[in-house]
C-alpha cells in the first residue's frame, strides 16, 4: 500500500522529505512528487498549493498516477472553536465547505448531488492519526518553539471548515461561524484545502485523514509572523506526529 502525505506549503512539510529512503522526484501536473520509503511503507510527499481546486487536482493525480491507497494531510489552520488556542492541534473527523451555497436549488452548505454537507474522514485512519498526535506531542517543550513560548498543546478532534478565502478578521469569522451554526455545524478550525481532498477521496473510496496545527485565531492578528510560526512550531509538530503515525500503520 502507498501512503500520500500532503501539505499546502513547503514550510508545513519541511523535515518530512529527509525521512524518505531512496527518494525519487517525479514532476506531474505542475507539482513535484517525492516517492520513497518510510518505516517500511511506500510514501509519496507532495505540496498541494493553496485552495480547494489546487488540492483537488493534487489528490486526483496522487490517486490516478501514483496509485495511493491512503491520504493524510498536515498543515496549519485558524482556530475558531471554543478552547482551541494557538499551538493546539486539531484532527479532523469531517470537513465542510463554508463557502458552498447552491441555494435555493440545494440547502446551504449541501454539496450538490451528494445529498450531504459534510465529508467524513476515514474512522480507522483518523483514530491512528489522533493517537499519533497525542503520543507525538506528549511532553513537547520549548525546544520546539524557543522564540514563541506556548503552553503544551491540546489535541482536539472535530469538524474543520474549508473555503477559498483566508479569514483574517473577527467579523469574517463571526459571519462564517454564525452561518455554519445556524445549519447545525460547529467547526473547530478553518483552512483552505481539506474539504476538497475529502471529497475527491470519497469519490475514489480512498481513506483520508487530516491534522492541523492552529497558527492563529483567524482574526485580525492572523497574518502576524505566520512563516515564523510554521517554521518554529507547525513544522516540528508535523514531523513528530507523522513520524508516530507511520510507525502505527500496518
Amino acid at each position: 500500500m502507498t501512503l500520500a502525505i500532503m501539505s499546502a506549503l513547503l514550510d508545513e512539510q519541511r523535515g518530512l522529505l529527509e525521512q524518505l529512503g531512496n527518494p525519487q522526484r517525479v514532476k506531474r501536473a505542475g507539482r513535484t512528487f517525492w516517492c520513497g520509503q518510510w518505516c517500511g511503507h511506500e510514501v509519496v510527499l507532495v505540496l498541494t498549493k493553496v485552495g480547494k481546486v489546487a488540492a483537488a487536482t493534487t489528490t486526483t493525480t496522487l490517486i490516478e498516477a501514483f496509485g495511493v491507497d491512503r491520504v493524510v494531510f498536515t498543515g496549519v489552520a485558524g482556530g475558531v472553536g471554543a478552547g482551541v488556542k494557538v499551538g493546539d492541534v486539531v484532527v479532523a473527523d469531517a470537513f465542510i465547505q463554508h463557502d458552498m451555497d447552491s441555494s435555493p436549488l440545494f440547502a446551504r452548505y449541501e454539496i450538490p448531488l451528494y445529498g450531504c454537507a459534510t465529508m467524513a474522514c476515514d474512522v480507522t485512519l483518523t483514530a491512528l492519526l489522533l493517537e499519533a498526535s497525542r503520543n507525538g506531542l506528549a511532553g513537547v517543550g520549548s525546544h520546539f518553539h524557543r522564540e514563541t513560548p506556548l503552553s503544551p498543546p491540546n489535541v482536539h478532534s472535530g469538524l474543520i471548515a474549508s473555503g477559498d478565502k483566508f479569514l483574517a478578521s473577527a467579523q469574517e469569522v463571526t459571519q462564517v461561524l454564525d452561518g455554519l451554526r445556524s445549519a447545525g455545524h460547529d467547526a473547530l478550525a478553518v483552512e483552505m484545502e481539506g474539504a476538497a481532498v475529502a471529497q475527491v477521496c470519497r469519490d475514489y473510496g480512498v481513506p483520508f485523514a487530516a491534522v492541523r496545527t492552529i497558527s492563529d485565531r483567524a482574526d485580525d492578528a492572523a497574518h502576524m509572523d505566520f512563516s515564523g510560526f510554521v517554521t518554529q512550531v507547525a513544522s516540528p509538530y508535523a514531523l513528530a506526529i507523522v513520524s508516530q503515525f507511520v510507525k502505527t500503520l500496518s
